[in-house]
């Protein structure tokens, strides 16, 4: 990964790093390592598809997409949200017409990288409205260059902090929400805790999802937490992950989700799930709860009391 700084003190740019001069807007994706907002990006093309691209951000694999076909999603945790959530609006057999007889989806995503979701899902539901928040207003510039995402208004990249803008967002605008924020290896924390979810509850219309990319170590305590914190949220909640990840034998990913309605027993769903390359379980709400028995519900933490420089001092508990 490139480094922020010149090479040799000659006023160029460090190996391997791209610069694109002010002003100019990419045309199209370039392999190397870009500066944005937030650290370095790097770009680079798929060896084992030639219209395949991966994204890392600050050293971490981020994102996927394929040029050809938007339909493409190749990290697994990403298809089995679009399983789950095309389950509830199976979308239209129809090209051009919207899912659930003349319903257009409305999707919040939270984190942006390169909009791979939210491409899926304009293809997917042509009339589908999206918006995609994005903390790093540079990535979102390059992505939008690079990848020619769908405009405004059928997809839309607001550039912010997702918790910020999510508790400025209108009651019961959305279908779906999808958290897949993440610094480093793991989510912020004022985007896990049940004061944001609340948040995230009241954006979503009656019968939405809300869905959320988990991170997890072996000893899946960040999971059991996640786990608690979406349960005491929602009426009804399931998780997918592959059974290594459930059992806890490795680090990686569990999709879990909450919504006001039940999910019920979709026998093309679990077929979907278990058909892919990692073969995916799902958790109904009776194992999520189980899981996360005995698990802290995540909260903000307490305001600090504000102190009045006015104010006479307590004189009576002196130190004896």
């Amino acid at each position: 990964m490139g480094k922020r700084g010149k090479s040799g003190g000659r006023g160029r740019p460090a190996p391997g790093v791209v610069e694109v001069p002010k002003g100019v807007a990419p045309t199209g994706p370039v392999e190397g390592v870009y500066y944005i907002d937030t650290g370095d990006c790097e770009l680079v093309a798929d060896q084992d598809n030639s219209t395949g691209w991966l994204l890392k951000i600050n050293g971490v694999m981020s994102s996927h997409i394929d040029l050809a076909d938007p339909l493409f999603l190749d990290f697994e945790y990403m298809r089995w949200m679009a399983a789950l959530i095309e389950s509830r609006w199976p979308p239209s057999s129809s090209a051009g017409s919207p899912a659930g007889g003349g319903h257009k989806l409305r999707g919040l995503h939270l984190g942006g990288g390169a909009c791979s979701m939210a491409r899926y899902f304009s293809a997917a539901y042509p009339d589908a409205r999206q918006v995609v928040v994005e903390l790093d207003g540079k990535l979102a510039e390059y992505v939008r260059g690079w990848f020619d995402l769908p405009k405004a208004p059928l997809l839309r990249i607001r550039v912010g902090e997702a918790r910020a803008v999510t508790e400025t967002l209108t009651a019961q605008t959305r279908d779906f929400i999808i958290r897949d924020v993440f610094a480093g290896a793991h989510t912020p924390r004022p985007l896990t805790t049940a004061e944001f979810t609340a948040h995230a509850k009241r954006v979503l219309a009656p019968g939405g999802l809300y869905v959320a990319n988990s991170g997890d170590a072996p000893d899946l305590k960040n999971a059991r937490e996640d786990a608690a914190t979406i349960a005491a949220a929602f009426k009804h909640t399931v998780i997918i992950a592959d059974p290594a990840m459930l059992k806890g034998r490795r680090y990686g990913n569990m999709v879990m989700a909450g919504s006001d309605v039940p999910f019920g027993h979709d026998p093309q769903l679990r077929r979907r799930l278990l058909g892919g390359a990692v073969p995916a379980h799902l958790w109904d709400d009776a194992q999520v709860r189980a899981f996360a028995a005995g698990a802290p519900v995540r909260h903000d933490p307490a305001p600090t009391p504000s102190i009045d420089p006015h104010r006479p001092p307590d004189l009576t508990s002196s130190a004896r």
